[in-house]
């Protein structure tokens, strides 16, 4: 079983608990606005490399990062190649490391059984989620990102039944998730939820543009700047991830 992979990281420390090897694959369904991967959209010029291969290259920084840290799998979209991840996984948890994807979920869907049937697989060997939710509002969902955010939603709440850990990620941009409404729906819905471990804002910035200039690619959000350090505070106390003491 082959990978298509864009890149490697080992070092991280914002893609899960403790010090990540972080594994980048490309092909993603989804055409975000504020993406700042750009060169992960498409399979194009991929790194085709088998599952030994890559989780021997992972291994040999266990001692680094050691029982606190492991493996995060981003993207692009991972669950894009979902045979590709149960098959990694499976074998890192020979060496019994502690695996995580980084993901929005969209491909989740409960009407399919053949996907239905290997995420149920995959599960078994996954601790951690990293679920992107870009916008609980369907109708922006689909402005920002070109697709609907049903399947991410339930894939929440399947991930919920499944006891899986979860931390929840949002991306913070001025005009388009800034809004209190829309804040407080996301809370809402996040309450709705058991198996939350950390709800995480991401600040939107604007350091993938030079990707889009590259590319020959119009940026989407011209002109939007990023939040100020004062609507930062404001969307973490609206999600309940610092307190308002006021």
């Amino acid at each position: 079983m082959k990978g298509k992979i864009h890149s490697y990281f080992a070092g991280g420390t914002v893609d899960g608990p403790g010090i990540r090897y972080v594994i980048f694959v490309k092909g993603c369904p989804l055409r975000c606005k504020y993406c700042h991967n750009p060169d992960t959209w498409t399979q194009e010029g991929a790194l085709e490399e088998d599952v030994i291969s890559i989780a021997s290259k992972a291994l040999k920084y266990k001692n680094y990062f050691g029982t606190k840290g492991g493996i995060t799998v981003t993207g692009g979209e991972p669950l894009v190649q979902i045979d590709f991840l149960i098959e990694l996984f499976k074998e890192l948890k020979k060496e019994n490391i502690h695996c995580a994807i980084d993901t929005s979920g969209i491909i989740f869907d409960r009407s399919n059984k053949m996907i239905m049937d290997k995420m149920d697989e995959l599960m078994k060997y996954t601790d951690l989620v990293l679920l992107d939710i870009k916008h609980i509002d369907d109708e922006e969902h689909i402005k920002l990102t070109g697709k609907s955010n049903k399947n991410v939603l339930d894939f929440a709440r399947y991930l919920d039944e499944k006891k899986i850990k979860v931390w929840i990620r949002h991306v913070l941009i001025p005009s388009i998730t800034l809004n209190d409404e829309y804040l407080c729906k996301t809370k809402a819905f996040i309450d709705t939820l058991s198996n939350v471990e950390k709800v995480e804002i991401l600040p939107y910035h604007t350091m993938g543009k030079t990707k889009y200039e590259q590319l020959g690619i119009k940026y989407p959000l011209e002109g939007i700047e990023p939040p100020t350090k004062e609507e930062v505070i404001h969307a973490k106390k609206m999600l309940g991830v610092i307190k308002d003491v006021t």
